[in-house]
């Protein structure tokens, strides 16, 4: 397994995070991962778990940190808004998006399946950016976003809590 940290700036559209993207790659080595992440996560206390795509136009959540484990087939994301980077990801592995932190599938493939969730099951809101009157609200409620307690891959003894504390 090969771990890997990325930050991103502001953009002026979406706010990202002075937390760094998590990026654990070949995690677990299964034909679908999906039953593993899913159970693995919620172990760890990432709860409110979800199976499917992810939404093919840039959005982030700004009130909750997000896990999105890639249970079968492979997809490209980008991550970090408009200079971001363009992670190209396989069944196994796992990205951890910090709150505010844009990402999107860059097309509409629909031959894969990520595991989402979220520290103790936080519901999640869905922001683009181009809500230009809510951007204050938005970066208010960004530094409230509490680091999480586990690592949803490691609990207590995981490589988040060594980077975002």
């Amino acid at each position: 397994m090969e771990i890997q940290t990325y930050y991103f700036d502001d953009d002026g559209i979406i706010p990202n995070n002075l937390l760094p993207v998590i990026l654990y790659q070949k995690v677990i080595d299964l034909k679908d991962a999906s039953d593993w992440l899913e159970r693995t996560f919620k172990n760890n206390n990432w709860l409110n778990n979800w199976r499917d795509i992810v939404l093919p136009y840039d959005h982030f959540h700004s009130n909750t940190h997000e896990v999105l484990g890639l249970g079968r087939g492979s997809v490209s994301l980008k991550i970090g808004g408009t200079h971001g980077k363009i992670f190209d990801l396989t069944n196994g592995d796992v990205i951890i998006i910090p709150a505010g932190v844009g990402h999107h599938a860059l097309s509409a493939q629909n031959n894969y399946q990520f595991v989402g969730g979220y520290p103790n099951g936080d519901a999640w809101d869905l922001k683009t950016g181009l809500e230009k009157d809510e951007r204050p609200q938005i970066l208010k409620i960004l530094k409230n976003v509490a680091v999480p307690e586990t690592d949803p891959l490691f609990g207590r003894n995981g490589f988040l809590l060594e980077k975002w504390h």
